[in-house]
């Protein structure tokens, strides 16, 4: 005999996993950033979740033990949506390496054409000279200078580091943040 009550207790737990696990995954983030009001507040409604979907599944797994796999796939499944919504917010810097044997000036000068600080070094490797470009910017912005600087130089080689802490860094010239990024850009 299907029991409705059960389905619609196991999809709103793997529901409420999804959330509290996605915040989680939010919350570390946040929290390695040294954003310490939006980890408060994230770690809040994340505990909060998790309490009311543990009290649920203890009171009633041993009658209803198909509620372990709501929760497991909630979880599961909550990493995956945790992991691609902090993609989307792109929430932090990135240093930006970029390296071209020919195209150094060319490419500082459009990357900086779209308002972006450029550092360019200039160095030696195996085949002759080469063009370090050494850029500072918002994680959401990374996709944009990557788009210019291969728009230039399709085989340029590039490397990406997460910096610990930032500090002088000025927005770029490209505007000011809006909407809900300004909120969550607050410390």
């Amino acid at each position: 005999m299907f029991d409705w009550g059960i389905l619609l207790t196991g999809l709103l737990i793997f529901c409420a996993r999804v959330v509290d696990v996605s915040m989680g995954t939010l919350r570390t983030l946040v929290t390695v950033q040294g954003r310490m009001v939006a980890a408060f507040l994230l770690g809040l409604v994340e505990v909060t979740i998790w309490l009311y979907v543990i009290t649920a599944i203890v009171a009633k797994v041993q009658s209803n033990p198909i509620l372990v796999v709501f929760y497991a796939l909630g979880f599961s499944t909550g990493n995956v949506v945790g992991i691609w919504v902090e993609k989307k917010l792109a929430i932090g810097h990135v240093i930006l390496r970029i390296l071209t044997a020919r195209h150094g000036p060319e490419m500082s000068h459009q990357i900086r054409e779209l308002g972006f600080r450029v550092t360019e070094f200039q160095g030696s490797g195996k085949r002759g000279p080469v063009s370090e470009l050494y850029v500072v910017c918002d994680r959401r912005d990374l996709n944009r200078i990557m788009r210019c600087a291969q728009g230039i130089d399709p085989n340029v080689f590039y490397i990406t580091e997460t910096p610990g802490q930032v500090r002088r860094f000025r927005k770029q010239l490209v505007g000011p943040l809006t909407g809900w990024r300004a909120i969550i850009k607050r410390k």
